[in-house]
């Protein structure tokens, strides 16, 4: 989880009505989060050839508040997998951003480290992410920075409509960055507006554990 603090103005026309960004110490946030999906199902269900690959998308964070209770999730300026069949379910179904690319994805443990490696082709032109770390996990403090990146348990879109769906882990420990490179042409995937993070120095770096996840039915924010 690649963190960029951005202005702002850059994510206001990004957030649907009702809602608002969530800022982490007044600054508001963007993250490059690549991770590997494993054991999929929908609807309980195994789909061949669908049930591991990667994900690498970009995304913002946002908030709103339902009866008292505020309610802490993310967006998307884009998602990557591999495949196109599933790039076709979450646009249609959930009103996503996802498009479809040539994808590899690999994390390794070895020599006390770990070492995760994921890259995606576009316009013939590799895109990398790599992240090396220890392999000691930390649990989640209050107010840290790793609980605010991690601990987001609702997903939003803006399309025709906006909708809102739910998603549920158990909290997830992260491991101690050692060294990382971002090797993405920003405004070549994500368009000139982005082209402004290239070459910019991270806010900061998690790499997280993960576990098994839950993403319940989607319902319209009214």
């Amino acid at each position: 989880m690649v963190n960029y603090e951005v202005p702002v103005d850059k994510l206001t026309s990004l957030v649907p009505q009702g809602l608002e960004l969530d800022l982490f110490q007044g600054q508001a946030l963007v993250s490059l989060v690549a991770f590997q999906f494993l054991d999929t199902r929908v609807l309980g269900l195994r789909i061949p050839w669908h049930v591991n690959f990667p994900e690498i998308n970009l995304r913002y964070y946002l908030k709103r508040v339902v009866d008292n209770e505020t309610r802490r999730g993310v967006a998307f300026v884009s998602e990557i997998v591999p495949r196109h069949a599933i790039t076709f379910v979450a646009n249609t179904l959930f009103d996503e951003k996802y498009k479809t690319r040539k994808m590899r994805a690999r994390v390794r443990v070895a020599d006390d480290q770990i070492r995760a490696e994921y890259s995606f082709t576009e316009k013939r032109v590799e895109q990398k992410l790599t992240c090396i770390a220890g392999i000691n996990p930390r649990p989640l403090h209050p107010g840290s920075l790793e609980e605010f990146i991690t601990e987001h348990y609702y997903g939003y879109t803006q399309g025709k409509k906006t909708l809102e769906y739910r998603v549920e882990h158990t909290p997830w420990r992260t491991f101690p960055v050692q060294d990382y490179r971002v090797e993405i042409d920003f405004g070549a995937v994500y368009g000139p507006d982005w082209s402004f993070l290239q070459g910019r120095k991270p806010h900061s770096v998690l790499l997280a554990e993960g576990s098994e996840v839950n993403v319940y039915r989607a319902e319209k924010v009214s």
